[in-house]
């Protein structure tokens, strides 16, 4: 583990070329806007995550005591209702200042014009990996900065399994001699893309082809040979009955959580958010990086990245970027890591030993060497629901993988034509 994480450390420290880099220049954000300095505000508006801002009232007072400016924060949830909330609230003056999005928005919401360019100097953006650098970035231009990445992990009952197998053939073997009565050895929801693209990229498949940054929405993966043999794969898996029927369709997570907690299945592919849950529940769980693919290569698995952007109607981005730098730098990274046990981006802190003795943040840490930003470019949003619905029908095997493979594209391609 060790090993891996000195990989994964010498991974995020290869910082390419960044959207922001260029002479240093003080308050380039108004400066490049032809504004004139902005005044001190007295405050500054800041949503956040659902369940999510505590952390914030001790950064929040230190900002203050150090700028003399208030901060107010409000709780948005972010997956759902965030972007909404801006649109309405943005134009009409009543939104934030500083607004958290998943980094598969970006794209849509940086067209829409909803935030606005981060004018930051490279000092600033080296803090972080590369790969959260260039999820928070859009057609060349930095939008964000990181605050946490996850991906999804292994996890397992301790005192069902002794030990995370290295291998998906050795996780098959082990599911075939424990699934009966009622219980299993291995679930995960890959009826969903999010999930199933683990498989399917890690065999060869990919959503659009991206090269040196740029992506090219008219070459989509998902149905080329490693594609389709990532989903026959995964439709081995329901075809023998190692996974149960009813964790397909929209209640397979509560289904799947829920054979877990009673202990009815003995490991899960799920992600950071599951850690708590699983532990209230009494479940002794281990952590681990998903076990790699009979191809020998690793679960390339999306990741996410959650990220701070500065609202486009927003009158004080000057303070408003300085209140993300300030949030993000490394000492208030590590301190909102230890309230939320989300994995911060930040270089330094991959060696930090509240990050290196946490199993789940070293597990997060690990599969992330092998895990892929998901798209931003708002094409993406139109490959959901095709994936879905070809997904349903592979793993209920009620079509074969090319066929719906073949289905789902043909779909993804008409509807980013338009």
């Amino acid at each position: 583990m060790k090993k891996a994480l000195s990989v994964f450390m010498m991974i995020v420290l290869m910082l390419g070329a960044l959207a922001a880099c260029g002479p240093k220049k003080e308050d380039t954000s108004s400066k490049d806007n032809g504004k004139k300095a902005e005044a001190k505000p007295e405050k500054l508006v800041v949503w956040e995550d659902k369940d999510k801002s505590g952390w914030l009232k001790k950064v929040a007072a230190d900002f203050e005591k150090k700028n003399g400016i208030k901060i107010e924060f409000k709780e948005v949830e972010m997956a759902t209702k965030m972007r909404d909330q801006l649109r309405l609230d943005g134009p009409a003056g009543t939104g934030p200042d500083i607004v958290t999005l998943p980094h598969d928005q970006i794209g849509q919401v940086a067209t829409e014009g909803l935030i606005a360019e981060l004018k930051v100097d490279s000092s600033v953006t080296d803090t972080f990996s590369k790969p959260s650098i260039d999820a928070e970035t859009y057609d060349g231009k930095l939008y964000g900065l990181p605050k946490s990445s996850e991906t999804p992990v292994f996890i397992y009952n301790k005192d069902l399994m002794t030990e995370a197998p290295a291998t998906m053939d050795d996780l098959y073997t082990f599911s075939k001699g424990f699934t009966k009565g009622g219980k299993y050895g291995f679930l995960a929801l890959w009826d969903n893309f999010y999930f199933a693209h683990g498989i399917i990229g890690g065999m060869g498949g990919y959503v659009f082809n991206n090269k040196d940054g740029k992506v090219d929405v008219t070459d989509i993966g998902l149905n080329n040979d490693g594609a389709v043999k990532g989903a026959e794969y995964i439709q081995k898996w329901y075809k023998e009955g190692l996974f149960p029927k009813g964790i397909v369709g929209e209640n397979g997570g509560s289904a799947m959580d829920g054979l877990f907690t009673e202990g009815k299945a003995a490991s899960v592919m799920s992600g950071p958010w599951a850690f708590k849950p699983y532990t209230d529940a009494g479940i002794k769980i281990g952590i681990a990086p998903l076990p790699t693919l009979p191809n020998g290569e690793h679960v390339k698995t999306f990741m996410g990245v959650k990220g701070w952007h500065v609202s486009a109607f927003s009158k004080n981005q000057k303070w408003a970027t300085k209140f993300l730098e300030f949030i993000t730098n490394d000492e208030n990274s590590k301190y909102r890591f230890e309230q939320t046990a989300e994995v911060p981006t930040n270089v330094a802190l991959v060696d930090d030993p509240s990050i290196k003795e946490n199993e789940g943040a070293k597990a997060v840490a690990e599969q992330s060497q092998y895990a892929v930003p998901m798209p931003n470019v708002p094409e993406m949003g139109q490959v959901w629901k095709p994936m879905a619905d070809s997904l349903q029908t592979v793993v209920t095997g009620k079509a074969a993988p090319k066929a719906a493979l073949d289905s789902a594209v043909e779909q993804i391609k008409a509807q980013t034509a338009k």
